[in-house]
């Protein structure tokens, strides 16, 4: 199983990027998937989460201004970011392969790890 993130980059406060995923060897619609996010010196944290049925969840400091989706033909996961804050700066990673047992936004829950890309909010 390989994910592959991209779409990172730096942006002013007030701007948007869409993060991808792809994933090898592994089909989104299996089962949750999600985002996470690790800002520097800080541990890493549950941004968004989409369920096979296509549930969404989303931590309290992205609600409104995050989108998570996938796209099943393409087997690729995306984050769609607006309203960008300082404060989002950080590596984004996307995860799969939820194990029972944990919420959907504990980093415990997934099995499979993206490398991360970097995000800039200045």
């Amino acid at each position: 199983v390989q994910l592959v993130e991209s779409g990172g980059g730096s942006v002013q406060g007030g701007g948007s990027l869409r993060l991808s995923c792809v994933a090898s060897g592994y089909a989104y619609r299996r089962d949750c998937v999600g985002w996470f996010r690790q800002a520097p010196e800080k541990a890493r944290e549950g941004i968004a989460t989409i369920d096979a049925g296509g549930t969404t969840t989303y931590t309290e400091s992205v609600k409104g201004r995050f989108t998570i989706s996938k796209d099943k033909s393409k087997n690729t996961l995306h984050l769609s970011m607006n309203s960008l804050r300082a404060e989002d700066t950080g590596i984004y990673y996307c995860a799969a392969n939820r194990r029972s047992g944990y919420d959907k936004l504990d980093v415990r829950a997934y099995a499979f790890w993206g490398q991360g890309t970097q995000v800039t909010v200045s």
